[in-house]
Parts: structure tokens; C-alpha cells; sequence
């Protein structure tokens, strides 16, 4: 028995998985000093802080919108897993591995929102409606 489910409901799925970019990526912004020694308490580059959050920003906003959602869906799939094995192996550390295991769930959830893409309430639904009415 398949279970009903209407077209728009990765709409709020969207919004759900939105926030945490757009949480984060203004968190890097209004927090940088704090980032940056994150960051480079890793090995990372502290002047890589603001192509971070530009991406996590602009990836929130178009996930939220469902623009472009299968290739972002690859791109936050791989952006999760970047970020799980740079800052969360530390598994002697409950929190480092239940934020690893996050970030792995959550490209998990990607990969699958880059296979189906968005559906109903979205621009890529609009634009398909768009292009086949055309």
C-alpha cells in the first residue's frame, strides 16, 4: 500500500533543512573572529570563513526557494560530508559523533532531494510548468 502524499509536501521539508544553512552561514557572518579560530583550530584557512557562509547562505535561500534543487542537493550531500570529516571525527566526543553522524544523515537526505528534486511549491515545479505550457 503506497501512502499518500501530496506533490508539495518537500516544500516544508525544504524549510526545515534551509534553516540550518541560513542559521549558520549568518552565524559565520555576525560571529567571525570566533569562526575563523574554529576554523584554523582544524587546519582550515581562516579567510575561508566568508566563502562558507556566502555558500551555506546562498545554498539556504535556494533550497528554501527549491531552485536548482537536484544539483544542490549533490553539492550539500558533499558539503555535508566535507564538513563531517574535517570537524566531527572525534568520536570520544558524544557531540562530535552525533554531529557526525548529522552531517552524514543530512547528505543522505540530499542525495535524495537530488534524485527526486522538488515537486510542487517550488521554482523548479514552476519552471517545468513553465517550459511544458511554452
Amino acid at each position: 500500500m503506497t501512502l499518500f502524499l501530496p506533490k508539495w509536501i518537500d516544500a516544508p521539508a525544504r524549510v526545515l533543512m534551509s534553516a540550518l544553512f541560513l542559521l549558520s552561514g549568518i552565524g559565520k557572518l555576525t560571529a567571525i573572529v570566533a569562526t575563523q579560530g574554529y576554523m584554523s583550530a582544524y587546519g582550515v584557512p581562516a579567510v575561508l570563513v566568508w566563502p562558507a557562509a556566502a555558500f551555506e547562505i546562498g545554498a539556504g535561500v535556494l533550497l528554501l526557494l527549491g531552485l536548482w534543487t537536484r544539483p544542490l542537493g549533490v553539492c550539500l550531500a558533499g558539503w555535508c560530508l566535507l564538513t563531517a570529516g574535517i570537524f566531527h571525527t572525534a568520536f570520544a566526543d558524544q557531540n562530535q559523533l552525533i554531529n557526525f553522524l548529522k552531517n552524514l544523515t543530512m547528505a543522505g537526505g540530499f542525495l535524495l532531494l537530488a534524485r527526486a528534486g522538488a515537486t510542487g511549491l517550488s521554482l523548479d515545479a514552476r519552471r517545468a510548468v513553465s517550459r511544458t505550457d511554452g
